[in-house]
């Protein structure tokens, strides 16, 4: 079955490997971006305009998001899927990582609001048409650093740590309407733009940690995310999903 997703800051990382992979199981994607034109403009153009859309919208502004999916559902008829996957202002970089000491509130401010505003602007924004359907999917993009902070990442970990409180209340009242929500945490991704500032060192460690010796791909979130897209996944809601080669253990 063809579903029709939306998937926030998907013009580049992640988010882009997430739409290929989608698309090429048939599905339509919606590629939302901010400042990324050419970079969403490049995978429309790969994937073909039958399939593809590509929408600019902040995601920590209500009122853009709602015109993206005003615009996605006009484009494609309605939407199946949301995916909350936009990173705001983030670089995982442990050099230039603030001590805790050293952090502002206002940090934390930022990741609060592109992950949770976001994840909330875009999931009340998409919740009339699946509730009027009785159908859809909500999936969250976390990660697996609330379990096991091999870099102390303050801000973002405690952010993304409230997307799963956030997604589980979600599943448990959307339930009788037939609408899932979960949650995707992948380890630290080898590599994107957000991880590029890693070091080999750190990369090695974390690897060497893992059952597996593998450190996480874009790909290996996008796998998951792709089985949750399918119907295969309908039995599936409020859990936490971690894709990290077995680093963390649940």
């Amino acid at each position: 079955m063809t579903k029709t997703v939306i998937v926030s800051g998907s013009s580049r990382g992640l988010g882009a490997t997430i739409v290929k992979t989608l698309a090429q199981q048939g599905n339509n994607v919606v590629i939302n971006y901010h400042n990324s034109a050419h970079a969403a403009q490049k995978l429309v153009d790969e994937i073909g305009t039958q399939q593809a859309i590509a929408i600019k919208a902040d995601v920590t502004k209500r009122n853009e998001i709602d015109t993206l999916v005003q615009e996605a559902t006009e484009y494609f008829g309605q939407i199946d899927v949301v995916i909350n996957n936009a990173l705001v202002g983030f670089k995982f970089d442990p050099i230039q990582q603030k001590s805790f000491a050293d952090l502002s509130w206002e940090d934390y401010q930022q990741q609060i609001e592109g992950t949770l505003k976001a994840a909330f602007n875009l999931s009340q924004s998409v919740i009339p048409q699946f509730i009027q359907r009785q159908k859809g999917e909500i999936i969250s993009i976390g990660t697996n650093l609330f379990q096991n902070p091999v870099v102390p990442y303050h801000e973002y970990t405690t952010a993304k740590a409230g997307l799963i409180g956030f997604s589980r209340n979600l599943a448990a009242e959307l339930g009788q309407y037939g609408i899932t929500s979960n949650v995707v945490s992948g380890g630290l991704l080898k590599t994107t733009d957000a991880s590029a500032a890693t070091t080999p060192e750190v990369f090695d460690l974390i690897a060497q940690s893992t059952p597996i010796k593998q450190v996480t791909t874009p790909q290996d979130v996008a796998n998951m995310v792709a089985y949750l897209v399918s119907d295969q996944s309908n039995g599936i809601t409020g859990q936490n999903f971690t894709i990290d080669g077995g680093l963390t253990m649940n």
